[in-house]
């Protein structure tokens, strides 16, 4: 993976947090509403296994996911770039949401390439 600046490391690492918060406040409203869970349950692994990565490939933390884990979570965090990619577009300009889209897009986009790193 290229040269990313720490200041880029941290707000990716910030992002992904921020992701799974929101995305495990969302489970618990649906379970309670007794909604199908099963495509956040996904992209919520994504998400965790996305940030093990990242961390990974930047401190050298340890991560324990199969190879098949990987390519699934690789899979469904590309899958979620083209819709955010949508919303930026459509975002105003110099607004938190485009910002904060911004950085996601980014973040996604270097988890998308660690995890190719790590599989080849």
């Amino acid at each position: 993976m290229d040269k990313v600046s720490n200041e880029d490391k941290l707000q990716s690492i910030k992002s992904f947090q921020s992701s799974i918060r929101k995305s495990e406040k969302a489970l618990v409203q649906m379970n309670e509403k007794d909604s199908n869970i099963t495509l956040l349950i996904k992209r919520l692994k994504a998400l965790q296994i996305g940030l093990d990565v990242l961390e990974k490939v930047w401190d050298l933390s340890p991560y324990k996911h199969t190879r098949e884990d990987l390519a699934v979570a690789r899979i469904t965090l590309a899958g979620l770039l083209p819709s955010i990619e949508n919303i930026y577009a459509k975002a105003k300009a110099g607004s938190p949401q485009k910002t904060l889209l911004e950085r996601r897009i980014k973040s996604l986009k270097l988890a998308v390439q660690a995890i190719e790193d790590i599989t080849g």
